[in-house]
């Protein structure tokens, strides 16, 4: 028999993958992403393709968090 915490376990991973991918393909994600890679490129940072899609994804969890967590505090 497995362990009875990996049925949750995997249950939350299942449940951010499908946050995440709603994320990444959304319009707003894809802007930010966009205007965030042009900002990096214009100040030379380094591989700024991948650091714009880590901040933008960054901030788009960060804002989920937050809405949840202001919902919870509401009840």
């Amino acid at each position: 028999m497995g362990d009875p915490n990996s049925n949750s376990t995997e249950e939350e991973i299942k449940k951010w993958i499908s946050s995440i991918s709603l994320i990444c393909l959304s319009d707003e994600f894809q802007e930010l992403k966009n205007e965030l890679e042009q900002i990096y490129r214009h100040a030379n940072v380094e591989n700024p393709a991948i650091i714009a899609f880590q901040d933008a994804l960054f901030a788009f969890i960060a804002q989920e968090e937050e809405n949840r967590s202001a919902v919870m505090k509401a009840f």
